[in-house]
């Protein structure tokens, strides 16, 4: 049941009282029994957020990250004329680059359908809706690559680019319940345990992906039947679990005025825009934020083309480097939100921005043929990989206006995917000039470097305090 508000904010969660409910005791008295509803109804809301990472994170693991890179360019490569290029719409593409545009294209597509998403959310309030919209939709296109074999380079660009922007508009609508849902001094926490389901998730899913693609002999299967079933799965688990956040999370209503005051779609990014003006520290963390994740999202998305294409390793060596990832990601998502905890958000992801820095000028002298260090570097990723983006989303939660959470997120994501077009290019490009991709991963450096610069120059806590919210004791 949703709650009216006076303005153009959230109200708090306000669930009925329950005849002869108690207050809980504590060292300090009693909470009166409204309060401790509140809080029960506050972490109910909480476990189904969690949901949606556990749903949604398997596409990042097993599809994005593993197998859909290395099979797509195969794929590709299969059409290729006798120089190496696929023709899509008439323009020459090297097979070998052709996933890293295609994840371009999305990010473009994202673009310009996030910026609609979040103003609709923030005018109607009803967000589960378009959850559930650009949820299903992304399912339903990751389910679609069971059919993607032979040459059918194209149809796998399609629903790569179907389900990759469906993704990134369900999460400006995901991450924008955090300040809703999470009292300040909780979301650094709330957030970590979030990425920690997601990449429990995709451990868990990859695992079996791992059994089946090794064992797919026994199954009576062919390699490449093995992969879509893997990818296909990745769909069919997505849609499974979307449903827990569709039942726990709520809509909240927003008043007529803020109603009317709000433009939709592109009209509103540009308020957005200009509203974030008055916020320049917040604009300032957004374009460190642009950099950086920009590098991780692009070592996420090319890492398992770098390791078959460069480094000669098959598939299920690949596998077992990813499930180490996703092992680590859940304790190091969880490790660096109690580094954060004790030293603050902003000082943590500098940190890791250093090691990720080391990562990828580690990768470029990794051996060919050598899974031994694939798998060291592997460990690495997994480290800092989940606390990089749970303490990014934390650390900007706070920086929010109340009342603007899906606008300022759809500004958050177009961060988080806006730029995420650049890496996979200047990835594609590079290769396509070099032929190397270990010249293509050192290109990533320089995100990093960037991001770093431009973040430890943002005050935060006095940009938490000019966007109107009050500020935890380390941030």
């Amino acid at each position: 049941m949703c709650c009216a508000t006076g303005g153009s904010g959230p109200e708090p969660v306000r669930p009925t009282r329950r005849p002869g409910a108690r207050g809980k005791t504590t060292s300090s008295g009693t909470v009166p029994a409204e309060e401790s509803g509140r809080a029960d109804a506050r972490r109910r809301e909480q476990r189904g957020w969690y949901a949606y990472d556990w749903a949604c994170s398997v596409y990042s693991t097993s599809v994005l990250t593993v197998f859909l890179g290395p099979y797509l360019t195969t794929v590709a490569r299969t059409a290729a004329d006798a120089e190496g290029y696929v023709h899509p719409l008439g323009i020459p593409v090297a097979a070998g680059s052709f996933f890293a545009y295609a994840v371009s294209l999305s990010v473009i597509l994202a673009i310009a359908v996030m910026p609609v998403a979040g103003a609709a959310a923030d005018r109607t309030g009803r967000k589960k809706p378009l959850l559930a919209l650009s949820a299903y939709l992304g399912a339903a296109a990751t389910a679609g690559m069971f059919f993607l074999d032979g040459d059918r380079y194209l149809l796998g660009g399609l629903l790569l680019v179907v389900a990759n922007a469906s993704l990134a508009v369900s999460m400006v609508l995901y991450n924008s319940y955090l300040p809703q849902i999470a009292a300040p001094e909780e979301r650094d926490a709330v957030s970590s345990k979030g990425w920690a389901f997601g990449y429990a998730a995709g451990a868990l899913v990859l695992l079996a992906d791992l059994v089946l693609y090794t064992a797919h002999e026994s199954f009576g299967l062919s390699e490449g039947t093995a992969v879509r079933i893997c990818l296909a799965s990745a769909g069919v688990w997505w849609g499974a679990f979307t449903l827990v956040p569709l039942r726990r999370l709520r809509d909240r209503r927003v008043s007529p005025r803020a109603v009317a005051a709000r433009r939709g779609g592109w009209g509103r990014l540009t308020a957005t825009v200009k509203d974030m003006r008055r916020h320049p520290l917040t604009l300032g963390f957004l374009l460190a934020y642009l950099m950086y994740n920009d590098g991780v999202q692009t070592v996420i998305s090319q890492a398992s083309v770098f390791g078959s294409e460069e480094l000669g390793l098959d598939q299920s060596t690949l596998i077992v480097a990813v499930l180490l990832v996703q092992v680590l990601a859940v304790a190091g998502a969880l490790g660096m939100g109690r580094l954060a905890d004790r030293h603050g958000a902003q000082r943590t992801i500098l940190g890791s921005l250093v090691v990720w820095t080391l990562i990828l000028a580690a990768g470029y002298f990794l051996p060919a043929g050598s899974p031994v260090w694939f798998f060291v570097l592997a460990a690495f990723i997994g480290t800092v990989l989940g606390g990089t983006q749970a303490l990014s989303r934390s650390l900007f939660s706070h920086l929010v206006p109340a009342g603007k959470e899906a606008e300022y997120f759809a500004a958050f994501e177009m961060s988080d995917r806006g730029m995420s077009w650049l890496g996979p290019l200047l990835f594609g490009l590079t290769y396509q000039l070099t032929g190397s991709y270990r010249d293509a991963i050192l290109s990533l450096v320089l995100f990093f470097v960037i991001g770093f610069a431009l973040l430890a120059r943002v005050p935060v806590r006095r940009a938490v305090l000019d966007a109107g919210n009050a500020a935890p004791g380390r941030i």
